[in-house]
């Protein structure tokens, strides 16, 4: 098989890892990829969201399977054109995509079908959300509606952040057309879970439950990110919560989907809050996490190909995932300032040489530079270690983030051990 895989961060890397393990894939091409991919397969100059001219190459390769990574590819419909072309492609109809791009559709569509989540508002005027704040007993989280990279969420503790917050989205237009319209939220409290699944429109077979840590600094303090780490199975989300997970989120959504005429295929991704009264929904995505999917692939037995094709064909009922034993952890390294202003362009040092048992460095802000790979984004490198303990995987992640160097390098040094 020849698998055209779209994107070019950590998760893009994992995934052609991945894949690249199966004996049915011949040929991996990524558009566009970065540093790590191009040891894997073969990078294209074609951007993610530049989706005719990635029909059209896939067209003239004659690709058997593509194989979406980030949610902005999906939001604009790749699915649609690529089935419309009669091309096997792994992921959500840009309408079943809307649970991503559209936090607004995200909460009516829960509202509607009973799936728990936080009381919301819904504001398109900036000064009826400011005259709206006056009144309310803080902290509340403000969500900018649609795509923000991860960086649309602000959880304000009092009036004054909420304004601020409130400015930034509306008025600054810090993620411009996204934040056209706002989500005031209800905080809600306890512990927070990912519940990633696989689906064919109707079965589910969820992946291992991770955790993920947004805020940029440990403790879970400052502006969130696109994620600063991951871990996976968290012991969180035991089999009976789970099966609550699967009961009151999952299947509703699924089946909700199928109510408004659409076949939910691919990824759906839950993200949780285990509150007191049970989990809840903070937001969905239509797509694998990152960092989440480093752990997930890491402890990942079974053949991604096989459980893509049997979503995109409508036969995951009897399929089963297989994992390896024990956790796996993803540490990331980002460039100094971020997820504000950073640098690019210095030169990452102290990379394995050869493959060492129980670690993947999957590459994310990085590219080619002559002889040297050097920095390229706001999340650099994701460190990912599997070991029988979380402690000895994530001692495992630390000790080589310790030797890989590149200027302003910064890390959380917390990453999972809230669970050892």
């Amino acid at each position: 098989m020849k698998i055209l895989i779209v994107g070019s961060g950590g998760r893009e890397h994992a995934l052609a890892w991945k894949l690249n393990q199966s004996k049915k894939v011949k040929q991996i091409f990524i558009a566009p990829g970065n540093g790590g991919t191009a040891f894997i397969g073969q990078n294209i100059e074609i951007q993610a969201e530049d989706l005719s001219s990635l029909l059209d190459f896939a067209k003239k390769k004659k690709i058997d399977l593509t194989v979406v990574g980030p949610e902005n590819p999906l939001a604009l419909g790749i699915v649609d054109l690529f089935e419309k072309n009669k091309l096997a492609i792994f992921g959500p109809l840009c309408q079943a995509a809307q649970i991503e791009a559209s936090k607004v559709f995200a909460n009516q569509f829960m509202k509607e079908f009973k799936i728990p989540t936080a009381d919301f508002k819904v504001f398109s005027v900036y000064s009826r959300a400011k005259k709206y704040l006056k009144k309310c007993s803080f902290p509340k989280v403000i969500k900018a509606e649609g795509l923000a990279a991860g960086k649309g969420v602000f959880v304000c503790q009092n009036l004054k952040e909420g304004q601020q917050g409130l400015k930034t989205i509306m008025v600054d237009k810090k993620f411009a057309q996204a934040g056209s319209r706002v989500v005031v939220e209800e905080c809600l409290f306890g512990q927070e879970a990912s519940v990633i699944c696989f689906t064919d429109g109707k079965k589910i077979l969820p992946l291992l439950a991770a955790q993920d840590h947004k805020p940029v600094f440990d403790g879970g303090k400052g502006p969130n990110t696109g994620g600063m780490g991951a871990y996976a199975p968290t012991p969180l989300v035991d089999k009976e919560t789970m099966e609550k997970i699967v009961e009151a989120v999952l299947k509703p959504t699924v089946e909700g989907m199928r109510k408004k005429g659409v076949l939910y295929k691919g990824i759906l991704y839950a993200g949780l809050m285990l509150t007191k009264d049970g989990p809840k929904v903070l937001e969905f995505n239509c797509r694998f996490g990152d960092p989440e999917t480093q752990p997930q692939l890491m402890l990942l037995k079974s053949d991604l190909v096989d459980l893509m094709l049997a979503c995109i064909k409508g036969k995951l009922s009897g399929k089963r995932i297989v994992w390896h034993p024990g956790y796996s952890l993803c540490l990331i390294l980002a460039s100094g300032g971020y997820p504000g202003d950073y640098q690019k362009g210095f030169v990452i040092k102290g990379l394995p040489k050869k493959e060492v048992a129980g670690l993947k460095v999957f590459q994310a802000g990085t590219k080619l530079e002559k002889d040297s790979l050097v920095t390229n984004g706001g999340r650099v490198l994701g460190i990912t270690s599997r070991a029988l303990t979380l402690k000895k995987a994530a001692d495992k992640a630390y000790q080589w983030a310790e030797k890989i160097d590149f200027k302003d390098k910064y890390f959380r040094t917390d990453i999972g051990k809230k669970a050892f």
